[in-house]
């Protein structure tokens, strides 16, 4: 989240995405050209320098192919509509600022879409933060968790279940970490962390026990509950932000003309290292941070580098470990390999992730990842500062490294002067192709003082993946309904609220509501959406890969619940199937964490398929 001092874009730089196409066709054209005009001086000079006559073949040169064929299919209406206050829904998140802009105060909090007592609907929890000590200005805050009816009308059931608890909370993990078959709760937190587990419906604060509390003097950010050795156990990465407390915060006094003191950009203070905790099987973890290799140091200074906000799991080389992405703040992100052995090593710069396209460091936020061209190719997105384009980091022909296609896939231009935090790839209309969408906002309220280009509220941005055949492959629509309203977006997660089998949104705003997006899309596509449990795997089958191939197009989906900014979502994964019928699925297949692979007949659209794993 640095400052940065860059000049507003010009209309030009805003429109480098749609352009690039077309600069590139008229180079290849123009590079045609001079080749024939080179042809024709040497020509010349053999028609005068000749003593004989000798008859010329002609040759045809044709310009370069089009980039893309046919004509470009129109993007569809697609609207969100805001129906919090309908749903039942009145969080309202507090950050205790008084006055001093303390840093922790802007950047939360997160969310958590899951399925807390088995019902079959997604359930909503809400991550709050608290006043500052000496400071209170109003009633405790606590986090809330919302019991979905199936209709999409929610309950507060936090004191029922357990869940009324106090603290400076930032994001949340959810995974069913003792194999009970209903899944726990970890939340981050600025100070000590917590996790509660799910005792059939009710939960139990089982930190101290577990051994997952981190020091008093961490503040975490993104969390994930993920397999790392394959045991059929989950394991717990937590990401640290920076080195903070109120004393190094109000000793920096970071300001900004115009508007006093300010919040302090990141690379003012140090880095710290993340955790990773190995599930011991009886209820308790063990730190192996140090001997896992996630410890990252400058080597000239030996200090730790991260600066962790976001992170997304992927298993990006295909060799059925599960490796993990680390959007860090002003400094490289990490991509952390897993070696099969217990052990990771950090390549992101090898691999062309921990850098933008220019070789330099973003302050990056949200991620998520996807197959988003139904191909071979893993994307992975990342939601920056200011000024800074989103990233957008792809493979090619589903080989590393990756490179920053943003530009030709047509989300640069148009994410450089939003501020991202949460990012998701979901099919929004179901047409089976993933969308990309973000949740943006400032951290400064009176930015447009010192900044004109700048505002504190900013809208939502949906990006229409238009497939092969367009210019580029997204298409920003601007139509979205209240997705569009301005808003200080933080965290966002997805979940179907309703049942109506399309995907519904919940966003985080700091300092205010959260806000409850149902989508109203109506193209009547048919989907599929499938929920897995596993046996030889874990129970909630994170890590596993479903595929489901129609009509010869081949969709792919992990099941993650670990995405977007300090955010989790639910665990069944959907495919969007557009016109096609039941008929036309060639078949299903998954691939299990335990390596078991499973095809599946898919008989019927339109519903929840719930696959187990086979038991040996």
């Amino acid at each position: 989240m640095n400052e940065r001092r860059n000049e507003p874009p010009t209309l030009d730089e805003l429109s480098a995405d749609a352009r690039v196409a077309r600069i590139f066709r008229r180079s290849a054209i123009g590079a045609g050209l001079v080749t024939v005009i080179a042809a024709g001086g040497l020509l010349s000079w053999w028609w005068l320098e000749r003593d004989t006559p000798v008859p010329i073949e002609e040759v045809t040169i044709l310009a370069p192919a089009p980039l893309f064929t046919g004509e470009p299919e129109t993007a569809p209406p697609l609207r969100f509509t805001d129906v919090t206050e309908a749903s039942g829904i009145d969080f309202i998140h507090v950050n205790g600022a008084y006055g001093e802009r303390l840093l922790p105060e802007t950047i939360g909090s997160g969310v958590a879409v899951f399925d807390f007592n088995n019902s079959g609907h997604q359930d909503i929890l809400l991550v709050n933060s608290t006043w500052w000590p000496g400071h209170e200005a109003g009633e405790p805050t606590r986090l809330t968790l919302y019991r979905n009816d199936g209709t999409g009308h929610f309950t507060d059931v936090t004191e029922e279940v357990g869940l009324d608890v106090e603290l400076y909370g930032m994001g949340v993990a959810v995974g069913d970490y003792d194999n009970d078959g209903w899944v726990d709760v970890f939340i981050t937190a600025v100070g000590k962390n917590r996790l509660f587990r799910n005792e059939q419906g009710r939960f139990r604060d089982v930190t101290d026990e577990a051994g997952v509390g981190g020091l008093e003097r961490d503040w975490s950010t993104a969390a994930a509950f993920f397999d790392s050795n394959n045991n059929g156990l989950l394991d717990l990465y937590v990401g640290n932000y920076v080195e903070w407390s109120p004393e190094i915060d109000l000793e920096i006094d970071f300001r900004l003309t115009g508007l006093g003191r300010a919040y302090g950009a990141p690379n003012h203070f140090n880095g710290v290292h993340g955790h990773l905790y190995r599930n011991n099987g009886d209820g308790t973890f063990s730190d192996v941070s140090a001997e896992a290799g996630i410890r990252v140091v400058e080597p000239a200074t030996g200090r730790a580098v991260g600066k962790a906000l976001g992170v997304v799991l992927v298993d990006y080389d295909n060799d059925g470990w599960m490796d993990f992405v680390v959007a860090n703040d002003t400094v490289r992100n990490f991509l952390f390999r897993n070696r099969g052995d217990g052990t990771f090593e950090e390549i992101g710069a090898l691999e062309g992730v921990a850098f933008d396209r220019d070789g330099r460091a973003t302050g990056a936020m949200g991620i998520d990842a996807g197959w988003f061209r139904n191909d071979d190719d893993i994307g992975i997105a990342i939601g920056n500062f200011a000024n800074e384009p989103s990233s957008l980091y792809v493979t090619a022909d589903g080989q590393p490294p990756f490179a920053d296609e943003a530009m030709i896939d047509g989300i640069a231009g148009p994410t450089r002067l939003a501020l991202t935090f949460g990012v998701l790839f979901l099919d929004v209309d179901l047409n089976g192709r993933l969308d990309l969408i973000q949740a943006n906002g400032h951290l400064e309220h009176e930015i447009n003082t010192v900044q004109p280009s700048q505002h504190y509220e900013q809208p939502g941005q949906l990006f229409w993946n238009c497939g092969e055949d367009c210019p580029t492959r997204f298409t920003e629509i601007r139509d979205t309904g209240d997705l569009a309203v301005p808003m200080v977006g933080r965290a966002m997660a997805y979940g179907d609220f309703d049942g109506d089998g399309d995907l519904d949104l919940i966003v985080t705003q700091n300092g205010r509501a959260a806000v409850l997006l149902r989508n109203d899309q109506d193209r009547g596509h048919n989907w599929l959406r499938v929920r897995l449990i596993g046996t030889q795997s874990n129970r909630d089958a994170i890590g596993a890969v479903v595929t489901l191939t129609a009509d010869g197009v081949t969709q792919r989906r992990m099941v993650s619940p670990t995405r977007s900014y300090l955010s989790q979502v639910e665990l069944p994964v959907t495919f969007g199937l557009g016109n096609l019928t039941a008929a036309e699925v060639d078949g299903l297949e998954i691939r299990w964490p335990s390596g078991l692979v499973q095809q599946v007949e898919v008989t019927a659209l339109n519903q929840l398929l719930t696959v187990e794993e086979p038991k040996p």
